[in-house]
């Protein structure tokens, strides 16, 4: 029987709560380390929220002693794309489409590369002191779990740390974390995520990039609902909460966490902030240049031109434009001053149409028309 534990303020769990076990939060750090040490090692937190999620990870790894201990954490999040902490988020992914989408970008600690996370998709953390770090066996017991669910499922984890199905179909990537204290290990699993979305997000933002952030690797994809239409979450879960339990000689139950409450997790909300800022998400993105032929018409004349465009970006701010022209097709005064609006700005459409936006109100005419779709094509080229 799946045995679930939940704090009276913790009032709507994921799945059915089969039995009621005694609190033992008081508050705070304390609260939490007096609940592994009871021997609950096996959590499941209720929110939703990509950035709460990722930073109730960065929590326990930083204030929770994993000393010769394990801890097992489960979760899922609305729509999101969340990149390696060394990957280029426009190299990555469709910000455009993101943007329309209402789907966030988010940047996790761990490496490895992008992925999409939808209520479809299961995210599995496993925490341990580095002594005790060991992917494969925790890969493992994610493989047994879904063998015990559905004995007919080909399951089983490549050498690169992934999960295939049927030898062809990946259905779970892995990522992890290693400090000097602690480490983690976390993977996704695909149970019924939207694939359509997914397709329309994991792709580049803007051609000609070239980084040397951490690529992504394509892979065939598919869900396990796919193949094992009647798995239910509450199998899944149960599956991976006894497997977990085998696999680790433990007998933990399943805890219920609220990792917005600053009462049980003190400074988790400040960590959040810091995953949700600009600066961690964009601006930890490796230097980049972009290089790429943009192409102009002028309306009312009818002309048009191409031009070779090159921006470097490092820390996510425009450090360098330039503009070549196949010829002449504004006067050099304005193309220097566009470029120098644009450098020290932030690599990001919305800023840079605002950065432009008095330089083009400043001319007239012909100079105005060319300036505005130059403006244009540089700032779609900004994804």
């Amino acid at each position: 029987m799946l045995l679930v534990q939940r704090c009276p303020l913790l009032r709507n769990g994921l799945f059915p709560l089969r039995r009621r076990l005694p609190c033992l939060f008081s508050a705070g750090l304390h609260s939490f380390s007096k609940l592994t040490e009871e021997g609950v090692l096996i959590f499941q937190s209720k929110s939703t929220d990509i950035h709460q999620n990722l930073a109730l990870e960065d929590w326990i790894e930083s204030n929770v002693d994993l000393t010769n201990r394990r801890l097992f954490l489960l979760w899922r999040s609305r729509a999101a794309v969340v990149i390696g902490r060394h990957q280029n988020p426009w190299a990555e992914c469709n910000q455009e489409a993101m943007r329309n989408a209402g789907v966030p970008l988010a940047r996790r600690r761990s490496g490895g590369g992008t992925v999409y996370h939808d209520m479809g998709n299961l995210n599995l953390t496993f925490f341990s002191c580095r002594k005790l770090y060991d992917r494969q066996r925790n890969l493992k017991a994610v493989t047994d779990a879904l063998r015990r669910a559905r004995p007919e499922l080909d399951v089983r984890a490549t050498e690169r740390l992934d999960i295939v199905l049927d030898g062809k179909y990946k259905i779970s990537g892995s990522a992890s974390r290693l400090s000097r204290g602690a480490s983690y290990h976390h993977c996704t699993l695909l149970h019924s995520a939207d694939g359509s979305a997914l397709r329309s997000v994991l792709r580049p933002s803007i051609p000609g990039v070239n980084s040397n952030a951490t690529p992504s690797v394509v892979s065939a994809v598919t869900n396990l609902t796919d193949h094992a239409p009647s798995l239910t979450w509450a199998e899944l879960i149960q599956a991976l909460v006894q497997q977990y339990n085998t696999e680790f000689g433990v007998s933990s139950p399943l805890a219920v966490l609220d990792p917005s409450d600053e009462s049980w997790f003190p400074g988790i909300g400040r960590i959040a902030s810091e995953l949700r800022s600009w600066e961690w998400t964009f601006g930890k993105t490796p230097k980049f240049t972009v290089q790429t032929e943009i192409k102009l018409s002028d309306d009312v004349t009818l002309e048009r031109t191409t031009a070779q465009l090159h921006m470097e970006v490092k820390s996510g701010l425009v450090s360098s434009v330039r503009v070549i022209f196949q010829h002449q097709w504004l006067p050099q005064r304005l193309t220097d001053e566009l470029c120098g609006v644009l450098t020290g700005e932030r690599f990001c459409p919305h800023r840079a149409a605002a950065a432009v936006s008095a330089l083009i109100r400043s001319e007239r005419d012909e100079a105005q028309r060319r300036l505005h779709d130059l403006s244009n094509a540089v700032i779609n080229v900004m994804g």
